[in-house]
């Protein structure tokens, strides 16, 4: 067991962010386990907070495999071979309609941050395969922000790996291996709700207008 619940986490982390004090950056927290983490490093860094809203386009012949993934604003499609054009149509119109729905809801607006010239860092609570957070990076990456960075507690050692190659810094507290699911590392990993994760949202929306 290595934290004992999701704010732990985050006080664990900030020390390994505290270099990016300073500069004018996002943190992009995957909802909803994320975003408590994210809310704690968002104030800590005096970052804005807005939510990574992504989802996977899963193969036709096997829902789990990532062939892509789709963002409020595009989609980025990893492995194109034998698979029907219409398929992605649909599944990248259904999967955004979905998408926008959730960030209208935990948002209020219609439209993600500009991370263009900024120091991006995503946050979840942890990462098991990575196969959905690495076609997300590259959605991002085509945003051009300053920097981009991946910051979660644990992680494995595949997923690890994986990423390491698509962000400028990529960390993580603990890679261990065997991994299982995120969730055993935790003391205490209670299921995030979407009250608790606007609750969260609404009191940094309302730190930013109170400093503009």
């Amino acid at each position: 067991m290595y934290f004992i619940d999701r704010y732990d986490a985050a006080m664990q982390l900030a020390d390994k962010l505290e270099k990016y004090k300073g500069e004018t950056g996002v943190v992009l927290a995957v909802p909803r386990g994320g975003v408590p983490i994210g809310y704690y490093l968002a104030k800590h860094l005096d970052f804005a907070l807005d939510l990574l809203m992504a989802k996977k386009i899963g193969h036709p012949l096997h829902e789990e495999y990532a062939i892509g993934a789709v963002g409020l604003e595009d989609a980025f499609i990893d492995e194109r071979d034998n698979i029907p054009d219409e398929y992605l149509k649909v599944q990248i119109d259904l999967i955004r309609l979905e998408l926008k729905e959730r960030y209208r809801r935990f948002m209020g607006r219609e439209e993600p941050m500009d991370i263009r010239g900024k120091t991006a860092i995503v946050i979840d609570d942890g990462i098991a395969t990575g196969r959905t957070i690495l076609v997300t990076l590259r959605m991002l990456r085509n945003k051009q922000p300053k920097k981009l960075i991946v910051a979660v507690p644990v992680a494995s050692q595949e997923a690890t790996e994986r990423i390491k190659r698509e962000v400028d810094e990529f960390i993580c507290l603990y890679t261990p291996a065997p991994f299982y699911a995120v969730g055993r590392f935790y003391q205490n990993f209670r299921q995030i709700d979407d009250e608790e994760v606007m609750t969260l949202l609404r009191e940094l929306n309302e730190r930013d207008r109170r400093t503009e």
